[in-house]
């Protein structure tokens, strides 16, 4: 579904996933893990592992680049999608993904994903959001989230927005099984007020 057509009421299930957005460091890590569990957009880091490996085993790729970064030199092993800003990377990243896979990194992955787990917590979408926890990279993260909860700054339910898995293995079955928490906040968007939202 091109991102004209594709509904952001769309249910998605592993039965429909097509696109999966990977969220993760421009930086290798300094373990060689963070790589060897890469699934493998861009050419450095983890994104460039990614990318190589669906390359190496006939998938497709998309890059998404706001235009000073492009006009900077930075390098894709695609065609890039050249976009205006960081804020329309992440719309379009949105619009063109059925589901979102997280490996480690720095603050630019942190909020990308914080931006998924927010619109699926305000019932703008309910696409998977995994978190592929090489090394416990997540476990501070799942931690934190506890205690927002406990401290009643996160809904009980809106904890089970991602998924933690422990290895890259784990993903696709963990997709497959993905279920958006009912108890999100349950707006009712009209497709307009969805738009603007995001």
């Amino acid at each position: 579904m091109s991102p004209s057509t594709r509904s952001s009421n769309d249910k998605v299930n592993g039965a429909n996933i097509k696109s999966v957005c990977v969220f993760c460091g421009a930086g290798d890590g300094a373990d060689p893990v963070f790589e060897q569990e890469a699934i493998g957009g861009g050419s450095v880091g983890l994104m460039g592992t990614v990318a190589k490996a669906a390359l190496d085993n006939g998938g497709k790729i998309t890059a998404v680049v706001p235009e000073p970064l492009f006009k900077h030199g930075s390098k894709q092993l695609c065609d890039p999608i050249v976009v205006p800003d960081m804020h329309s990377r992440k719309r379009r990243m949105y619009d063109e993904s059925d589901a979102f896979v997280v490996l480690p990194g720095g603050f630019g992955t942190m909020e990308e994903m914080l931006e998924m787990i927010t619109w699926s917590q305000l019932n703008i979408h309910t696409k998977p959001i995994i978190l592929v926890n090489t090394k416990n990279y997540y476990t501070p993260f799942a931690e934190w989230v506890k205690m927002c909860v406990k401290e009643n700054f996160i809904k009980t339910h809106n904890a089970e927005i991602f998924v933690l898995c422990e290895s890259s293995k784990d993903v696709i079955d963990t997709l497959k099984n993905y279920t958006a928490p009912k108890a999100r906040y349950e707006f009712q968007w009209t497709n307009f007020e969805k738009e603007s939202l995001v």
